[in-house]
């Protein structure tokens, strides 16, 4: 298999918050909702069972108004520390968020990985762009 580098895009993200103040948005489903996915983006969760092995069926709602339904479970939960799961349909990944408590809040460390390099390559621009926005959208739900 390639690298995880090579079919990754990484992101990392200072939040003047504890971890557990970032961890609270990430695992609260009306929460989530709020700040899930890109700009301009809205959300829906049909079911967020929000533990190791869990569902989550959420529909985006894109600016287009095309609605876009996304299958994910729950892969790793550690409360206030990590956040991890695999998006089952349409691109599949693995995503991985980490929280490292840092000097002046927490260091969110976001990695999204494909299956190829091939497959993050030829969407890399967009994920690189969404990704600062979900990060841009996760910090304002944390500091409201």
């Amino acid at each position: 298999m390639e690298p995880i580098e090579t079919r990754s895009d990484s992101r990392r993200r200072l939040i003047a918050a504890s971890p557990s103040g970032v961890f609270a948005a990430m695992s609260d489903a009306d929460r989530v909702a709020r700040w899930w996915g890109p700009a301009g983006f809205t959300n829906t969760i049909a079911q967020f069972d929000f533990q190791p092995g869990g569902r989550w069926l959420l529909t985006m709602h894109g600016p287009d108004g095309k609605d876009y339904p996304n299958e994910s479970r729950f892969t790793r939960i550690v409360a206030d520390q990590l956040f991890e799961i695999e998006h089952l349909n349409g691109h599949h990944f693995l995503l991985t968020i980490e929280l490292v408590p840092m000097q002046g809040g927490t260091e969110v460390r976001w990695r999204q990985t494909f299956d190829t390099v091939e497959h993050h390559e030829r969407i890399a621009q967009f994920v690189a762009t969404a990704n600062e926005q979900n990060l841009d959208r996760l910090a304002a739900e944390v500091l409201k």
